[in-house]
């Protein structure tokens, strides 16, 4: 870990780089992924199951005794407790449906917005060392709220041809459509192109490796949406007298475990707790089974010592983590200073993991600085919205003069006629 103690600010913008990979080379590949795909749709999946995830599966689409033999595979105590998630998450995304307001901005002139469903979405799940189950509520149950009529789930077969049994127990109960046996850059191509198999897709969701996430930024290239551009998973916590050293340890450690190229941030104004906090994560991470990527994560992490919390709140807004944590006392004086963040969480008991699992809030989050102008995954991004506008007698009356002089002075005199025309009419109509 990189230890700083009081940096200068101007030496902050060297300590909230990420860590980097080459670009160039993956971009290749990802070129070459695309055109296999689209060339040779699900002949190039079978070949790249193959190449990248050495396993040979009959057939790439999930049937139904599949996901019969997975939920027989799943605890009654997970179940429950997926079950729980899956309450709280629906709540606290259903919360965000608005209703329909008319606005009569004119006299006569009446605008309002209504939502509709994106059609066809694909929501990509990492089954590698994490099956990322939890994701699952996080991106089906917005899509089922907002109305999606297709959602598409693609994650990678594990070494016996199957996805993970909590992956397909939960995209069972939330209401996925159809879900294929494919993962990694492949998937997403499939999902951009479509294939025999695979259904093409509006929209992309969901979080991956930098082979995924640079594939979901070239999909953008062939008119397929994203939920946002990403990165490794990342987490900033700031640490007052009142923090409990422990605790902090345990959250950053939960972040780091995702993978090496993860990044935590920790950040104190209190010399002890800093110091106890480290030696709480050389101590904690003698028992994790994943502490070999969480210390390479931690190898490229920062511990900073700073003068006070408004100038770690500074650092923490330059940054623009994708998860925020503030382990101070009296965190509420400190929320509105927050400008730059994916999900906050409060106080000393508000742990990361509650986000990343159950307490409702989505854990779709930007990453790699996107928080300055991403918001996380929400209700939102399964919809478009769509504005209309209604002009009686009476409002194109009242607001005529005004477009003609605007399009006028543009010099957009077709513009300009299409209301004269209709003013002319009402004025012969009224003589």
């Amino acid at each position: 870990m990189n230890i700083n103690k009081y940096p200068k600010r101007e030496n902050w913008q060297e300590l909230v780089k990420r860590p980097t990979f080459e670009r160039n080379e993956i971009s290749k590949i990802i070129e070459n992924i695309f055109a296999e795909v689209e060339n040779k749709g699900d002949r190039a999946l079978f070949s790249f199951n193959k190449q990248f995830d050495s396993v040979e599966v009959d057939n790439l689409k999930v049937f139904e005794n599949e996901l019969n033999e997975a939920e027989n595979l799943i605890s009654e105590d997970l179940k429950i407790a997926i079950q729980q998630a899956k309450d709280n998450i629906t709540e606290f995304h259903a919360s965000q449906m608005v209703d329909i307001e008319k606005i009569e901005t004119t006299k006569g002139v009446v605008c309002w917005r209504e939502n509709r469903a994106i059609e066809k979405v694909g929501i990509y799940i990492p089954g590698g060392t994490a099956p990322l189950f939890s994701t699952v509520l996080m991106l089906a149950i917005p899509a089922q709220l907002a109305g999606c009529k297709e959602i598409i789930l693609c994650s990678p077969p594990n070494q016996n041809g199957n996805i993970n049994p909590a992956i397909l127990y939960t995209a069972q109960l939330c209401g996925v459509s159809q879900i294929f046996k494919t993962g990694g850059a492949q998937a997403i191509a499939a999902l951009t192109f479509g294939t025999e198999s695979i259904p093409q897709v509006y929209k992309i969701f969901g979080p991956g490796n930098q082979f995924v996430v640079a594939a979901k930024e070239y999909a953008q290239k062939f008119g397929v949406a994203i939920d946002m551009p990403a990165g490794p998973s990342e987490v900033l916590v700031i640490a007052g007298q009142q923090a409990d050293p422990a605790f902090c340890a345990a959250d950053l450690l939960s972040q780091a475990e995702h993978g090496s190229d993860s990044q935590v941030i920790f950040i104190s104004d209190n010399e002890n707790i800093f110091n106890q906090t480290i030696e709480e994560i050389e101590k904690q991470i003698k028992e994790l089974p994943r502490n070999e990527m969480a210390q390479n994560a931690l190898e490229k992490s920062h511990f900073i010592l700073l003068n006070n919390i408004e100038e770690a709140l500074d650092f923490s807004n330059l940054y623009a983590p994708e998860h925020l944590i503030l382990a101070i006392g009296d965190y509420e004086k400190y929320i509105p200073k927050i400008q730059n963040a994916g999900s906050v969480f409060l106080g000393n008991y508000s742990c990361e993991s509650a986000g990343d699992y159950a307490s409702g809030t989505n854990h779709t989050l930007p990453t790699n600085g996107f928080a300055k102008n991403y918001s996380g995954v929400s209700l939102d991004s399964f919809v478009k919205k769509i504005t209309f506008q209604n002009l009686s007698k009476e409002g194109i009356q009242n607001l005529g003069k005004t477009i003609e002089l605007m399009a006028e002075a543009e010099g957009l005199f077709a513009h300009k006629n299409a209301v004269s025309i209709r003013l002319k009419q009402l004025e012969n109509d009224n003589n």
